[in-house]
């Protein structure tokens, strides 16, 4: 039965990966006035078909000079942490319920650097380098304030279990209380997946196509299948802790029909600003987190970790 539900979980996760390619294709081809791709089938349909059938049926090329063992894992790897991810996200179950989900996503999350700094060291190429380096930078940078808004968040939820968060946003969200921590949130999420506008560790015009320039054919598809299934757990996360209202009718239906709408959304507004905004220069980016995200965060935790006590009528002088 694990078996079972392990599947269930994972292949509609791959189609929902697959068909977002398609949607971003097609979002940015209509933002741009052009139609995207609508050969490959009615509108353009199969097309993520035809894109993986490509990919796995060539060869894969690898630099003569590259470090073979890690140059093979590393997209492994990248896609086993990407679809790890997803074990504890309540949809309304998880897959296993675990006291510490909160801390296994933001462990796990922290892992997937790795798959990108292997990549680039392995490949022996100074584009791939610098763009892995840029990738263990920008993630551990980013990862502070990711961390200390979803501590924030815990301490109104009372518990490190993300099924809690149902009961905590029972009769309201909690994006209408905790605003600012969820817009930090939000453009913290872009970062950590490299999206646009802080895709440097894929800067076409100054790195080639940044750590991953010298793959090719199925861990190349690799690297992009974790790419866009880490946008739609982060996605699906920012709905478990900001809006995750529980509908009128308790059926699971509903509950699931209310969760794919938001994280649709949330996705689609992903899409958006990759269409609207230009890169960042990397000091920005680092100037963005470092005096702006992380003394807002801190002061946001420490004053939802004043609440408890003014709620509950002792004078925090005598704590």
């Amino acid at each position: 039965m694990f078996t079972i539900n392990f599947l269930l979980l994972i292949i509609p996760i791959l189609a929902a990966m697959a068909f977002l390619t398609l949607t971003e294709r097609k979002i940015l081809g209509y933002m741009q006035l052009r139609k995207g791709p609508n050969v490959v089938g009615p509108y353009g349909i199969l097309q993520p078909i035809a894109d993986a059938l490509k990919l796995f049926i060539k060869e894969p090329l690898r630099p003569s000079t590259s470090s073979t063992l890690l140059f093979i894992t590393a997209p492994t790897l990248a896609l086993i942490l990407a679809l790890s991810m997803w074990i504890p996200i309540p949809m309304p179950h998880s897959l296993v319920n675990m006291n510490l989900g909160a801390l296994f996503i933001l462990a796990t999350s922290s892992l997937a650097v790795h798959a990108i700094l292997w990549s680039g060291w392995a490949s022996n190429s100074k584009y791939a380098l610098i763009g892995a380096l840029r990738a263990v930078a920008q993630t551990i940078s980013y990862e502070v304030s990711l961390a200390i808004i979803f501590l924030s968040v815990l301490l109104l939820n009372g518990s490190f279990s993300l099924s809690n968060l149902m009961e905590t946003q029972k009769n309201t969200w909690l994006l209408l209380s905790t605003w600012p921590l969820a817009m930090m949130w939000f453009i913290s999420t872009l970062a950590e997946t490299n999206r646009a506008p802080f895709d440097l560790t894929e800067g076409e015009s100054e790195l080639v196509s940044g750590f991953n320039v010298e793959y090719s054919a199925g861990p190349f598809a690799l690297f992009f299948m974790a790419e866009y299934m880490n946008i739609i757990m982060m996605n699906a996360l920012t709905t478990t802790i900001f809006l995750n209202t529980m509908p009128t009718s308790s059926s699971p239906e509903m509950f699931t029909m209310n969760f794919v709408l938001k994280t649709l959304i949330l996705t689609t507004l992903f899409l958006w600003i990759r269409a609207s905004y230009p890169r960042f220069r990397y000091d920005q980016l680092m100037h963005l987190l470092w005096k702006s995200f992380l003394p807002l965060t801190l002061a946001m935790c420490m004053w939802h970790v004043s609440l408890p006590i003014t709620m509950a009528g002792i004078p925090p002088q005598t704590i």
